[in-house]
């Protein structure tokens, strides 16, 4: 009788490309597992990182520079396919309310499911690295100007200038940046505070979306 592969019978299977996404994977998670923990990852070393993925040294060097650059792809893993889920949000809903409802449906299970993706961004988007401080920022334009996108292309506030738009855009992106660790630190098993938690937050951005609709650009506002 043929014997199952094991696990290393596989790992020679795969192609050089699938080998070194998979070590290069191996070394993200080991970091993710280390803040875990409760550490920072501006205190976590090169020799700890490959030693929790039960590497050696070497090994991380053929992946990344330095431990801010593997910071920069915990960054842009979280963005890009976070931006791809809410923007397919966005496209589906036919109405205003049901595509605030159904972006914060999508952002909280994403962050529920990527907990230490966001206790990571959480953290060093106001300490930390500057490289990586900056970083998020960088996400966080893409965000603004991808939601600006939309809302024109949906006919969403037609009368408001770019500036502005992209200024509401901006707010609604801060609020769900300030809700992540809200969401991170609801306990578990508690349907009630959960949907009180994400019922508050569909107000917050309609409260944000009913305030541009009001909004006048600056030359025809009367405090302007």
């Amino acid at each position: 009788m043929t014997k199952p592969p094991t696990p290393a019978d596989r790992k020679d299977k795969l192609s050089r490309t699938e080998r070194k996404d998979l070590t290069r994977n191996s070394l993200l998670q080991a970091a993710l597992a280390l803040m875990g923990e409760g550490r920072s990852f501006t205190s976590l070393g090169i020799r700890e990182i490959a030693r929790e993925a039960a590497m050696v040294p070497n090994a991380f060097y053929r992946h990344f520079r330095n431990t801010d650059e593997l910071g920069l792809e915990l960054v842009e893993e979280t963005g890009v396919t976070l931006r791809r889920l809410l923007r397919e949000a966005r496209q589906s809903a036919v109405a205003e309310v049901d595509m605030v409802r159904r972006s914060v449906t999508v952002y909280h299970q994403y962050v529920i499911e990527n907990r230490l993706l966001f206790l990571f961004v959480s953290s060093e988007r106001s300490g930390g690295s500057r490289i990586l401080r900056m970083a998020i920022r960088n996400e966080v334009t893409h965000f603004t100007n991808e939601m600006a996108q939309d809302f024109r292309r949906l006919g969403v506030y037609k009368e408001l200038s770019t500036a502005s738009l992209q200024m509401v855009c901006g707010l609604i992106v801060t609020t769900m940046l300030a809700a992540a660790p809200e969401i991170l630190d609801l306990p578990a098993q508690q349907p009630l505070l959960e949907g009180e938690m994400m019922e508050n937050f569909v107000r917050q951005l309609q409260v944000v979306l009913l305030g541009a609709a009001c909004w006048k650009d600056k030359s025809s506002h009367p405090l302007g």
